[in-house]
């Protein structure tokens, strides 16, 4: 059974890195995940991979089936999520092609699925909602590779599917964002609420618009393009580090809350 789950594009899952063992496309109380789950090594390593979008980007944002993706892979046994994906920077100093272990966020989407107890009252606290141990391991990794990143940064996640007017992009900068993009939530709450370490390694595409350009999605897909060897290559060095990580508090507040007792009765 895995215990590191990877969400990303599909760009991040490259064949020639990744030894296949079997695809798995599970049924759950929410219904199907976005696509097949991908299980096979990367660097040795025993890995989930879940395309967010679908395969066929089927699924944008707001339609994303983030509690099924959850559920899927927590109940394939991973504890571990790491999720590539790409952002706009509010930052002057956040550049387009640098990578940010993300360490906060702010929520300004609307419509949502956003907890798995609809029918239920689970107050959970999630004051540092990203997992400081595997955060850790990216952070030194990312220094042994001399790649240019930033340690911290709070993701405002939006609705989409559209880009920012200048007069959003602007107040999000006041606000205190440093990023901008449209998947964290509710993915990042979903896998706490499932007991399970998340990790957001975000790719700046973009300087949103704030710095009076017009995002475009050419724009994104291009600097995408031009990082993934950097976001392979992370995940490479990390992942047999993450393997042998101890475990981690991550479970303690949903614990707490009642909110892992509740899963494991969906």
């Amino acid at each position: 059974m895995p215990k590191i789950g990877i969400i990303g594009g599909t760009g991040v899952y490259n064949p020639e890195r990744f030894e296949l063992k079997e695809k798995v496309f599970p049924d759950t109380p929410f219904g199907k995940p976005s696509d097949e789950i991908l299980i096979g090594k990367i660097n040795g390593v025993e890995v989930a991979f879940l395309p967010r979008h679908g395969n066929n980007h089927q699924y944008p944002p707001s339609s994303v089936p983030y509690r099924a993706n959850i559920y899927a892979l927590k109940k394939l046994g991973v504890e571990i999520i790491v999720s590539p994906c790409a952002v706009g920077s509010l930052r002057e100093d956040y550049v387009p092609g640098d990578m940010v272990i993300v360490d906060q966020m702010i929520d300004f989407t609307k419509k949502r699925d956003y907890t798995y107890f609809m029918d239920s009252t689970v107050h959970m606290a999630m004051p540092e909602p990203f997992c400081p141990q595997v955060s850790k391991v990216f952070d030194e990794c990312a220094k042994e590779m001399g790649i240019p990143y930033h340690m911290g940064g709070a993701y405002v996640c939006i609705e989409g599917p559209r880009f920012s007017t200048r007069a959003e992009s602007r107040m999000f900068r006041i606000l205190g964002g440093d990023l901008i993009g449209m998947t964290l939530v509710p993915e990042c709450q979903l896998a706490r609420e499932a007991g399970m370490c998340y990790c957001s390694l975000a790719t700046i595409t973009d300087y949103d618009a704030w710095k009076e350009e017009t995002v475009t999605m050419e724009m994104v897909v291009k600097t995408m393009a031009e990082c993934l060897d950097k976001i392979c290559r992370i995940l490479e060095l990390a992942l047999p580090r993450l393997e042998g990580l101890p475990a981690c508090s991550c479970i303690d507040e949903p614990i707490a809350s009642g909110a892992i007792e509740g899963f494991n009765k969906i």
